[in-house]
């Protein structure tokens, strides 16, 4: 059989009928007779998702389930901000564990540790393994929920995923697996295979600053760069860019700093020509900035810039990322995590950069997120919790 990999892209209203159509159409287009292995579904945040699940079980039955509340759905049949992607995975060469654990804001270790607490050690006859792992994206906690997956799972087993989004309603967010949806929660899937998965990872952006120092920060709040209020040492920065634009960014009101703070992000120094974006979503009174993950003291950043055209041309490039990383090896399917920062940027040019990856992949069906981070987690690669970037994570057939 190899590996079937069907899609769907619905939008009606009513929950359960929606996550019932959205599995009907998937099941339609695989060959029969077949046996679902997993379900993938992306949700947008008008829905009850516990409904949505037990629309798509009454179609396929318990089959292991994973998926995420999120900022936009995409799939090889369009975009859209209102409905859900869906795909199945029928394969005889991957097999499929899901679980799911509550409480990662408190207890990051402990809750990944219960997620993975059925998977095997070993799946005799498929001797690779990768993960997928989905988190509340508004916990603060995805560098950790990263970590820990590395510590459970352990240094041979690469995984890839994305902080779960509402659609920048910043409300709450939830993660699903199985038969549950819950936030302040992780979902993870182990995926054991006969051929390895290929992950591949690209943000389009570039420094436009000396490295800055993280000389205070606690949790979510950076405080201070190079011993500066951290907005001060930012608009050091994007002042003149922003000159050039008509933009006086000294007139501007701290609360009314979030638009110009995600045209000028930060990227995490994690070698001398390799960032790790991180956004600041908001700016306090006290000149410190909120980001949506933990930042560090003694960390080294820089303020960074791209264009529309760089975030188009970053997607397509981890397109062509993951299909040489792949080699002769065919392909299956895609999952795709890209930024709802991405998005925001982009505006109504976001569909260019979904049409810029599908012109890349072909007649290789994919489904993909909005999200409020991305994971990307291989050995001596590009590795872990990424803002305003693209993941891509590819199925072998």
């Amino acid at each position: 059989m190899g590996t079937q990999f069907a899609t769907s892209l619905v939008m009606q209203e009513d929950s359960f009928e929606a996550g019932k159509e959205a599995a009907r159409q998937a099941m339609d287009k695989l060959q029969k007779p077949v046996k679902p292995g997993l379900i993938v579904i992306f949700c947008a945040d008008k829905y009850d998702y516990n409904a949505v699940i037990r629309g798509i079980k009454s179609v396929t039955g318990q089959v292991p389930l994973i998926g995420c509340s999120s900022a936009g759905q995409f799939s090889s049949e369009g975009v859209t901000k209102e409905g859900i992607a869906c795909t199945i995975i029928a394969s005889d060469d991957h097999q499929f564990f899901a679980g799911i654990g509550s409480n990662i804001k408190s207890h990051p270790l402990e809750t990944i540790q219960h997620a993975a607490c059925n998977f095997p050690k070993d799946v005799e006859g498929h001797p690779h393994q990768a993960a997928i792992l989905l988190v509340d994206g508004l916990v603060g906690k995805g560098e950790e929920a990263v970590l820990s997956a590395c510590s459970i799972l352990g240094p041979h087993v690469k995984f890839a995923g994305g902080a779960a989004a509402d659609n920048l309603s910043f409300r709450e967010t939830a993660v699903f697996g199985n038969d549950q949806a819950l936030s302040d929660a992780v979902s993870l899937c182990l995926v054991a295979s006969r051929h390895p998965l290929i992950i591949a990872t690209k943000h389009g952006h570039h420094p436009i600053s000396s490295p800055l120092l993280v000389t205070k920060a606690k949790d979510i709040v950076l405080y201070e760069l190079n011993n500066r209020p951290a907005v001060e040492v930012w608009k050091d920065y994007v002042r003149e860019p922003l000159r050039n634009q008509g933009i006086d960014i000294d007139a501007i009101s701290f609360k009314e700093l979030s638009p110009y703070l995600l045209e000028y992000e930060f990227g995490l120094m994690i070698s001398k020509d390799e960032y790790k974006i991180r956004f600041p979503s908001s700016c306090n009174a006290d000149g410190s900035l909120n980001f949506v993950c933990s930042i560090l003291e003694g960390a080294v950043l820089k303020v960074m810039d791209s264009s529309k055209q760089d975030l188009i041309e970053s997607a397509r490039q981890t397109a062509q990322l993951a299909l040489k990383s792949a080699k002769q090896t065919k392909i299956a399917g895609a999952i795709i995590f890209d930024c709802a920062c991405r998005a925001m940027v982009l505006k109504d040019q976001f569909p260019k950069a979904v049409e810029a990856m599908q012109e890349v992949l072909g007649s290789i069906p994919f489904i993909g997120c909005e999200t409020y981070g991305e994971i990307a987690m291989e050995a001596g690669k590009f590795s872990g919790f990424h803002n305003t970037s693209t993941v891509i994570m590819l199925f072998p057939s």
